[in-house]
């Protein structure tokens, strides 16, 4: 595999301002990243340092004000609001801080729910939900409502959610930010697992160092300029 084949995430070049009043904002100033096909990154920083900004405008939740974003080789710059949209459902899982399961709908339906979009047929549907729940230990507890699980089963579904149509990148905004130390160690290890076993890239935020050191590698945004190497690299286990 060449490198360039090896690296999934490219950022070059980006920037990020809001105009506020008669102020211009700057929260990415700059911005140049590699990240690997298979690389389980960290960043971390102070609150508004940008970290979120960045992880949005990489998830093709945002847009950089200049700058370039490719992903797998595709150029976030050449889709439009509703290409994007569809990029995103297709590429990209989100993992939130707060689950953002809805509370009406079981863990099987809430997996589901990226599926409904997709062209896969109701028992497809069915087996690919089941096997992602059995993935994170939960196929048990697939009628229950979010509301009858613990913060570490509620994000495990969200992790089997983040995972449902498959994508390359798994994006996570403190995951285990609202987690006790023994549901967030599971979650870690189960990301852990996305990239040893799966092969999937995870970039995580948190604020917790420890959390942090589960990752191949670690870059600290200070005032929306990144810290550290910018390339790509998995270390040997």
């Amino acid at each position: 595999m060449t490198k360039a084949s090896a690296v999934l995430v490219q950022v070059r070049g980006v920037h990020k301002s809001y105009a506020r009043d008669t102020n211009v904002v700057a929260v990415l100033e700059g911005i140049d990243l590699n990240v690997a096909r298979g690389e389980f990154l960290a960043l971390m920083g102070p609150s508004g340092s940008g970290k979120t900004t960045l992880l949005n405008i990489i998830s093709g939740l945002d847009r950089p004000t200049t700058g370039q974003i490719l992903i797998g080789g595709q150029d976030l710059r050449t889709l439009d609001d509703n290409a994007l949209a569809l990029w995103r459902l297709s590429h990209v899982g989100l993992v939130f801080q707060l689950t953002n399961l809805l509370p009406t709908l079981s863990a099987f339906e809430n997996v589901e729910l990226p599926l409904l979009l997709t062209n896969l047929s109701r028992s497809a549907r069915r087996e690919r939900v089941d096997a992602l729940l059995d993935a994170v230990g939960l196929r048990d507890r697939k009628t229950h409502l979010p509301g009858q699980l613990s913060g570490g089963q509620e994000q495990r579904v969200g992790i089997a959610r983040a995972l449902a149509v498959n994508p390359d990148l798994i994006v996570a905004d403190e995951p285990t930010g609202d987690l006790d130390e023994t549901a967030a160690s599971e979650t870690l290890d189960l990301l852990s697992e996305l990239t040893c076993k799966f092969g999937k890239t995870v970039i995580m935020i948190t604020h917790d160092p420890r959390a942090a050191k589960r990752a191949h590698r670690i870059l600290h945004l200070r005032k929306g300029i990144l810290l550290g190497s910018a390339s790509g690299t998995i270390p040997a286990p």
